[in-house]
């Protein structure tokens, strides 16, 4: 089970990622966590990446794909592991199929979590956060009691401003332009597999498992 999540910010990737590392025992690789590992680790990789980091750039993709490969040769991914994150575009897929396939680890399913963007709007600027406890509320889904209120501790409740409309919309115009192309690369691949991102997090999980047990 060598899997890539898909979907678009607020779609609920890393809910069913947290359940598939659970029932299955196999890894979440996300290349956030492995940068900020290396680095603190200090390997050759990771001070690599550390020196375009200090200098405020953006790592590149040949040290990002190092880091994978070096993820997936560890024996916590013979099983299996999660890709979220990355790849963002077709050329980084492309890069990561040659090199996950020389290591004899190709990905077995590509799995988009499909929400309508209507939905992830309400899911992403609905968000409200408790000021004291950090509580989360959602104005559409799970409302406070009280407006503008936090029910565990009385606290105010605030938008982040990553949470704005304008912020939002932007963030899923990025999504659609670089990484919504995946979807075609992967179909043509024949291992794209879909599943809608709405219902119960129960629900969804459901058809995720049928899909990666080949049900």
């Amino acid at each position: 089970m060598r899997l890539v999540l898909l979907g678009a910010p607020g779609g609920g990737k890393g809910t069913q990622a947290k359940k598939l590392i659970e029932k299955y025992g196999i890894p979440q690789i996300s290349t956030g966590d492995i940068l900020r590992a290396s680095v603190a680790a200090g390997t050759p990789l990771g001070k690599e990446a550390k020196s375009y980091m200090d200098k405020g750039e953006l790592v590149p993709d040949s040290v990002v794909i190092g880091l994978v490969k070096e993820r997936v040769a560890q024996d916590d991914c013979k099983k299996g592991y999660i890709l979220d994150g990355f790849p963002r575009n077709i050329a980084q897929a492309e890069v990561l199929d040659k090199v996950l396939a020389e290591m004899g680890s190709p990905l077995s399913t590509a799995l988009l979590i499909d929400v309508d963007k209507d939905v992830l709007m309400k899911r992403l600027t609905g968000r409200r956060t408790c000021k004291n406890c950090q509580q989360m509320y959602n104005v559409y889904f799970s409302a406070p009691k009280k407006d503008g209120v936090c029910d565990k501790c009385g606290g105010e409740l605030f938008q982040r401003d990553d949470d704005k409309e304008e912020t939002i919309k932007k963030r899923l115009d990025v999504y659609d332009a670089q990484t919504a192309p995946l979807m075609d690369y992967y179909k043509k691949k024949g291992i794209l597999k879909s599943v809608k991102g709405t219902g119960s997090i129960d629900e969804i999980f459901n058809q995720v498992c049928n899909i990666v047990e080949g049900k």
